[in-house]
């Protein structure tokens, strides 16, 4: 996700900075007065927490602080699909209190919040509750099994989803790795049998499968990339389009970044 002040790299880079540095204070270096939470009408486990965009904020950085997902973070402030940010203007973080340390969750909180069993988002789906170790392991294992750099697997589901299962995208991308049911029915060829996107493995094979035929039809790490963002047939015609350039730019970011772990 870009923010105008600040290159894609960098942002990602701050990212998946917060991510290896574990869970974080969230709330600490917010003002007394963003860090009232009010409950999100309709989204159980949410709650929406103000914050005034300074200089360095990017959606993806802003999601992973808060313990947000950025695609809901994006469609709830009707951000581009860049995620552009703009300092000085306000935003609204759809929190997951459950995701929260307990000491840092709002103290405002208005009402209870139904455990995570009981939230109907979470119904349907499959090993939602794996850790962000365990499903990064498990994209490890699976871009193995594929033959697809692990590092740039996992940059992606990281980039898509932050290393969680039951997200859902306002476009109806699934998951882990954001596969859209359409896709999951094409992936599923390749599998051999029907994938369930609402279960982990499955998403996460789905995903990373995918990215094995777009390296191949483009034989473009870069236009790969861009591909899972914005299709292969746009990319065909019309090449890495502005749009997706920021989304590219941060998934490279990081994987550099998860090699350079690796070692």
């Amino acid at each position: 996700m870009a923010l105008r002040a600040r290159p894609p790299r960098l942002a990602a880079l701050t990212a998946l900075a917060a991510l290896a540095a574990g869970p974080v204070a969230v709330l600490a270096d917010v003002a007394p007065a963003d860090a009232r939470g009010r409950p999100w009408p309709g989204h159980p486990d949410r709650l929406l927490v103000g914050h005034v965009v300074r200089p360095g904020d990017t959606a993806t950085g802003l999601a992973t602080r808060y313990h947000a997902w950025t695609r809901e973070l994006v469609a709830l402030n009707h951000l581009d699909r860049a995620g552009t940010l703009r300092v000085g203007e306000r935003v609204r973080i759809p929190v997951v209190v459950s995701a929260l340390p307990k000491a840092k969750a709002p103290a405002a909180q208005a009402a209870p919040v139904a455990p995570p069993a009981a939230d109907p988002a979470t119904q349907g789906w499959r090993h939602w509750r794996m850790s962000r170790d365990q499903v990064r392991e498990a994209v490890r294992r699976e871009a193995q099994r594929r033959g697809v750099p692990v590092a740039l697997a996992q940059a992606v589901a990281w980039q898509e989803s932050g290393w969680h299962q039951p997200v859902t995208s306002a476009a109806g991308a699934l998951g882990v790795m954001q596969v859209l049911p359409a896709t999951g029915l094409w992936m599923s060829l390749y599998a051999g049998r029907p994938l369930d996107l609402r279960e982990t493995h499955d998403n996460i094979r789905a995903g990373v499968t995918l990215l094995r035929v777009l390296l191949d039809e483009t034989r473009s790490t870069r236009r790969a990339v861009a591909a899972y963002y914005q299709g292969l047939g746009a990319v065909r015609r019309h090449g890495i389009a502005p749009g997706s350039r920021p989304y590219v730019a941060n998934v490279l970011a990081i994987r550099d970044r998860l090699a350079a772990e690796r070692g």
